[in-house]
Formats: C-alpha cells, structure tokens, sequence
C-alpha cells in the first residue's frame, strides 16, 4: 500500500479498537483478547479488500465473511459500526436486552452479519459450503474465515479444509488468528497446534504466514488470494492477544476481561490519541 492508503487502514484499525471498547465497556465485560487481535485484519477487509454495500448489506455481489470466533462479535460489530451499516451509538447496546449486537454474531439480527457463528469449529464448514455455493452459481463473490487458533483444535475444522482442498475452492480465503492464547491459557499449554503452515499446505492450500497485526503485510498477502487459481488460500496471522492496548496483551488471561471506567478512559485517550496522529 502507498502510505497514503496505509495510514487510513491504520486509522480504521484504531477505530475499530474504540469501538471494541465502548461496546465492552456499556455492557461491563467481553471477549476483548480476541476482538482486538483481529481488528488489523478487520480494517484491511472492510478498508481494502472486500466488496460490500452498507445500505444494502444483503446485496447479491457482496463478498462474504465468516467470522467462525464468533465470540469475537465485538470486533466485527465495531467494524460495521464504523463502516456504516448501523447507528455507531448501537454499539453501546451490544448484549443487552432487544439488542441487534448479541454475544455471539448472529446473521438473523445483525446488518452485516453472513453467517450465525459461536460453536467453534462450525464456521469453517459453513464458510466452505459458502463458497462452494458462490462457485456453483458462478459469482465471483469471495469468502473470508476467520478462525482462532484455539478453535483449531478441532476436528471439524481440519474435515473443512480437506473439502475445501477437493473442491478447488479458489475463492475461499481462511484467515487463523494465531494469537497463541485460548480460554484456559495458552495454546502450547492446553494442547500445542505445531507448524500451522506446514499444516495448512499439506492440506493443500496456497498457505503463507504474515504479521497479523501489520495492516501492510496483511494487505499483501490478501492481495496474492485475488489470483483465483485451483487452491484455497490460508493466511496465518501472526497476532498478540489483545493487541493494541499494552495492558490488555500483558494481562496473562485476557480472554474475557471486566473493563472499569477508570482503564476506559485511559485506553480510549491512548488510541485517540494515536487516531490524532494517523489523521493529523
């Protein structure tokens, strides 16, 4: 990316961590680790990458995400906030009674929202027959996976890769948030994944591994998944739970974290902060 571009993709990044907090923040607690550790990826899809209509988010020539984490809903609904598919004041109702934001992403309530996620595992199977779909109708529509890295461990993930392999689903781009913690800990402590890379190529994947937290190198290697070809794409990000807000990436168990108005108003000031810089 010219500089330009890569400064606003940052600045949209930051945006989107503030909008992470707010939501977390109205309600009291939430998944914080996780949803801060995508929000680069976030910003390069909703800022670079993907095709979408926030006045009509149900458009047929839209591209797909699927963000299998589904209890990273606090990032995606930041990010749709900010992109305008909703009030940005709504944000402030996530989880709360009559809310369109609920804990876990839910396509029936939420714009902006392609698939109902939450029981991990199962958004990389609905993320696959997606795009299996988009080939068989002939579109050129795109779908985009997020994964975490603890969710990896499971076995329905690994069955949807091998049949994204064998259909040549070209057009299907899985992003692993490899941020090396899950709810009880680390990932190499409750039961270690070894070489993602060498996994996902073997599974027959056009594989490579970035910074995830780098909006430049994930811009790139979204770029190199436009080629088509006859492979899936897998993009291993490299990311730190809860990245962004030191505090949070220093915390040992920051999954699900309280957040008092005290560190709000810190954390907040910092990014704005930051946000002043990036548009200034």
């Amino acid at each position: 990316m010219q500089e330009k571009e890569s400064k606003q993709v940052k600045a949209l990044a930051t945006r989107i961590r503030l909008g992470i907090l707010d939501a977390i923040h109205s309600v009291g607690s939430g998944h914080i680790g996780g949803s801060l550790s995508i929000a680069d990826v976030l910003a390069v899809l909703y800022g670079r990458e993907m095709r979408y209509y926030p006045q009509d988010p149900k458009w047929e020539g839209r591209d797909r995400l699927v963000t299998s984490k589904g209890h990273c809903g606090p990032a995606v609904y930041a990010t749709l906030a900010v992109k305008g598919f909703f009030p940005y004041e709504e944000l402030l109702t996530m989880n709360k009674p009559g809310t369109r934001l609920p804990s876990h992403t839910d396509r029936n309530k939420t714009p902006g929202i392609d698939m109902t996620t939450g029981s991990l595992g199962q958004g990389t199977s609905l993320a696959a027959g997606m795009a299996l779909g988009e080939k068989l109708k002939g579109s050129d529509c795109r779908v985009f996976c997020i994964v975490g890295d603890g969710e990896a461990q499971e076995g329905q993930c690994w069955e949807a890769f091998e049949f994204a392999a064998a259909k040549k689903l070209s057009n299907l781009v899985v992003l692993l948030d490899w941020n090396k913690r899950q709810l009880d800990g680390y990932l190499d402590d409750c039961l270690p994944m070894g070489d993602f890379v060498a996994k996902f190529r073997a599974f027959g994947f056009d594989t490579v591994k970035v910074n995830g937290n780098d909006v430049d190198e994930l811009a790139e290697a979204l770029a190199h998944t436009r080629k088509g070809g006859d492979r899936p794409y897998a993009i291993v990000m490299d990311t730190v739970k809860g990245a962004g807000i030191p505090e949070v990436e220093q915390l040992p168990m920051n999954h699900s974290i309280a957040v008092d108005d005290a560190q709000y108003a810190k954390w907040t000031a910092d990014l704005k902060a930051q946000l002043n810089e990036l548009e200034g």
